[in-house]
């Protein structure tokens, strides 16, 4: 297997693939022959969320950081349906598409929950599983799942999408971030990246297009089935997270058997940024650990 030189770390190697007819935007990191690790970005976020730990895992690891389907660098298609189970099944073909039958699967947020579902609906192709700050098998806090129901409804709503197209999301969306950016966590051009496709009109049309298909309540049926995950896990999660209670990960570490928990009480949702070394290190204990799938 071939290795980086220690202290060494050469520029991701941006590629492009084909995944339901529509161009995802890859960049890959690390000794091209080494075992994989695919770190799935949440919402609204890009690839650019993992910059902090890719150098370090890429030292030993192939790491794969896709843009969405949607989201960052990739195709925004209208034609495409973006359900849970489609997007679950998507995740496969994106699998197949890089040439990858196994990964190591890491995942944020909104990566995290397709992360879930996909690894108790394939448990063959993941070596490993990591969440972070994810609703996973559960749902929102009470005051955002109303924002993301309202959403929701004015996606697929004929009468409400129409005057829904006309808000300001970026600017939205900027908002929630201006903590992050303020204490230093969050560099403003990253988020330029992440959040100036909503404000021309074809992105706002997609993005309602998107929550059209998008259900928050939560899934027990993934929580039923956490018991069947027999890979080496991790869930790593910052406490202050106002969007995503505490209790899903303890819930999570308490049902999947041999689950590691890292609970950072100083982190909130943004927890790659608010606490990169503690990530990292969490990402690194757990690809040390045996898979069960060989």
């Amino acid at each position: 297997m071939t290795t980086q030189r220690p202290g060494t770390y050469d520029p991701p190697r941006s590629r492009t693939i084909t995944v339901d007819g529509a161009r995802v935007a890859c960049w890959e990191s690390g000794p091209p022959d080494a075992e994989p690790v695919l770190l799935l970005h949440g919402y609204p976020a890009d690839h650019r969320c993992w910059r902090h730990q890719v150098p370090p895992l890429s030292v030993r690891h192939r790491v794969i950081t896709p843009d969405l389907l949607g989201w960052g660098a990739s195709d925004r298609p209208l034609h495409l349906s973006f359900d849970y189970d489609t997007e679950v099944a998507r995740l496969g073909r994106l699998l197949d598409a890089l040439e990858l039958d196994a990964v190591n699967l890491v995942g944020h947020d909104y990566g995290g929950f397709l992360a879930l579902g996909f690894t108790e609906n394939h448990p063959g192709r993941v070596r490993r599983l990591a969440l972070l700050n994810s609703r996973a098998h559960a749902t929102f806090t009470r005051r955002w799942y109303a924002v993301f129901s309202l959403i929701s409804l004015a996606g697929r709503s004929p009468v409400l999408r129409r005057p829904a197209q006309l808000l300001p999301y970026a600017a939205l969306h900027r908002r929630s971030f201006a903590p992050l950016v303020r204490a230093g966590h969050l560099d403003a051009r990253v988020l330029d990246g992440y959040l100036d496709w909503m404000a021309a009109p074809e992105g706002r049309r997609w993005l309602l297009h998107y929550f059209g298909d998008y259900r928050t309540p939560a899934r027990p049926e993934l929580r039923r089935r956490l018991r069947d995950i027999t890979c080496p896990t991790a869930v790593v999660w910052g406490r202050a997270d106002p969007y995503l209670s505490p209790a899903i990960a303890t819930g999570l570490a308490g049902a999947v058997s041999g689950a590691e928990l890292t609970m950072l009480d100083d982190a909130g949702h943004w927890v790659m940024d608010e606490r990169p070394s503690a990530v990292t290190e969490a990402l690194g204990r757990l690809l040390e650990r045996t898979p069960s799938n060989g």
